[in-house]
């Protein structure tokens, strides 16, 4: 896993409050209207269905009660940009309680509403920076929360890409807190300056060894969209589907981040 050597670009987390709260109310308004069979069909991570898919979105916030509920840590050890390299090291157990939660909640409204009920109130409970013993490490509890936009803006690509017609919206703030986490994490994977990898309107960032670049237009640049960049830094879409596709514009020597992706899966 990469030392996040690099320091972590700050948050407001009253706005990142806001925004997972904002992507969830996205993402239980439209589970609501889901019949029983759009429910039980497959999605692209491996064996889960749209039912199991929704049940560990449910887990991956009402993870903040649960570290709340451990002993409080006695100085943080772990940062924000730790977190994307570690996710890949618990996912089989995510999966296990995944298929678990989706038996016990058939009523997935109730499900949900529960958890954003106790999410809001532990999230009114305790400042940010109170210290989490979360599974990556110790870290505040704001930075935690960010890293819940990238498991609700990931998870709503998935359900949207399951369900044909489901067209979830991204709240801005929590698509924003998305793409800056992934892409600092690349520069965190790949550090250096003669690579700038431009993701608008949200994030520039200069990454991979090299003669660092100082004025004018930089030698090696690669630019796309905030979707696209999320599912290259997880996995879902290729690195050579997208320049294929002109989802990617990559131009110079050091313009290929096919070796570098995906970030996390």
């Amino acid at each position: 896993m990469p030392t996040a050597k690099k320091r972590a670009r700050t948050y407001d987390p009253v706005k990142t409050r806001t925004a997972v709260l904002a992507q969830f109310g996205n993402v239980r308004e439209a589970v609501a209207g889901l019949s029983p069979e759009q429910l039980a069909l497959p999605t692209r991570l491996g064996d889960w269905t749209v039912r199991e898919l929704v049940a560990h979105i449910g887990a991956a916030l009402s993870a903040i009660g649960r570290f709340l509920d451990r002993p409080v840590p006695g100085a943080p050890d772990a940062t924000l940009l730790d977190w994307p390299f570690a996710t890949a090291a618990s996912s089989d157990a995510l999966a296990d309680l995944a298929h678990r939660l989706a038996e016990r909640n058939p009523d997935l409204d109730t499900y949900l509403a529960g958890i954003e009920q106790g999410l809001t109130a532990h999230l009114d409970a305790h400042p940010g920076t109170r210290l989490l013993a979360t599974n990556v490490g110790a870290m505040p509890l704001a930075d935690y929360v960010v890293t819940r936009t990238v498991e609700l803006v990931v998870h709503t690509d998935d359900l949207n890409a399951a369900v044909p017609g489901l067209d979830i919206p991204y709240d801005r703030q929590a698509l924003a807190a998305c793409t800056r986490l992934l892409a600092d994490a690349l520069a965190v994977k790949a550090p250096g300056g003669s690579t700038e990898v431009r993701i608008p309107p949200y994030a520039v960032v200069q990454c991979v060894e090299g003669p660092r670049h100082t004025r004018g237009t930089p030698p090696n640049v690669v630019e796309t969209d905030p979707l696209t960049w999320m599912r290259l830094a997880t996995g879902r879409t290729s690195w050579k589907d997208a320049v294929e596709e002109a989802k990617v514009r990559a131009s110079g020597e050091r313009a290929d981040l096919g070796g570098l992706l995906p970030i996390m899966s």
